[in-house]
């Protein structure tokens, strides 16, 4: 019977967690909050029942499981940073790299793109779905949508659009707290920030968790609960009736989608006036 493996990014937080001994400086390595990362550890403890850290005042020490899992994982993600440099060639003359958090490149840029090749017969759009903070740190892209706090996405990428947390479901006749919520881990606010906005009667604590608004958003699409995203992202499908918005509660999210691009690159200057049109039509 073969076995799920938990989100990647876990391993990477548990990675830089155990390389700095502190939770602190594994959220600034990897553009993340210090709860989003003492969460996401948490996760995979509970995923895989053993604890791989002992808390202590002065820092972190892993656990005999802790230090059998580390270097597994320190090499499997040296061997995944070898396999992408294969492929990174570098922008060339008629090329478009976009890197883009795969929330955007799922919901955002993938149902709209041929629109844009349409206008730009000849150019050649190559799209990176990135996940962790170190994709962006390494990225040869022409143009970047980060998702992060403003603190630690970069000094040149700007807010895209203000954005706010939005309570979703798939059309459905049974009674909302019936329906299993399902929650983005590494994120600021979630279904405990809601209710208190709300006032609703929904109880339940989230009983699914994912590693991003994309994904929790394929799910409430398909079905499977109610799930706490993005308005940008929602929105588009709410309009085409995929989606319902359960509630009118609305709380701000403290994270959001910014943008960077090579200012001297005049086709990235045309994808990023061509996305903020598209983010901006879908709000």
């Amino acid at each position: 019977m073969s076995r799920h493996l938990p989100p990647l990014n876990w391993f990477r937080v548990f990675e830089a967690a155990a390389r700095h001994q502190k939770f602190t400086a594994a959220a600034d390595e990897l553009g993340m909050t210090q709860s989003a990362v003492s969460q996401q550890i948490r996760a995979l403890e509970e995923r895989l029942a053993t604890q791989l850290f002992l808390r202590q005042p002065r820092g972190l020490l892993l656990t005999d499981a802790g230090r059998k899992l580390l270097p597994k994982v320190s090499s499997s993600i040296e061997n995944l940073k070898n396999a992408i440099d294969m492929f990174d060639i570098g922008p060339r003359i008629g090329n478009l790299t976009v890197a883009a958090s795969v929330s955007i490149a799922q919901w955002v840029i993938a149902p709209h793109l041929t629109e844009f090749s349409t206008a730009h017969p000849h150019l050649k759009t190559r799209v990176l779905g990135t996940i962790w903070a170190d994709d962006f740190k390494s990225s040869i892209a022409d143009v970047e949508v980060r998702f992060g706090a403003a603190s630690n996405v970069g000094h040149n990428a700007k807010r895209l659009i203000p954005d706010a947390l939005i309570a979703v479901s798939a059309p459905r006749n049974d009674p909302w707290d019936t329906y299993p919520l399902i929650e983005a881990v590494g994120t600021t606010e979630g279904w405990k920030d809601w209710r208190i906005q709300s006032g609703t009667v929904l109880s339940a604590e989230p009983t699914i968790f994912v590693d991003s608004y994309g994904v929790a958003l394929s799910m409430a699409v398909n079905g499977v609960g109610i799930a706490l995203v993005s308005s940008l992202l929602a929105k588009p499908l709410i309009a085409k009736g995929q989606l319902i918005q359960i509630d009118p509660a609305a709380i701000p999210s403290s994270e959001g989608y910014f943008l960077a691009i090579r200012k001297d690159n005049a086709h990235a200057c045309d994808f990023a006036e061509w996305l903020v049109g598209k983010m901006g039509a879908s709000t």
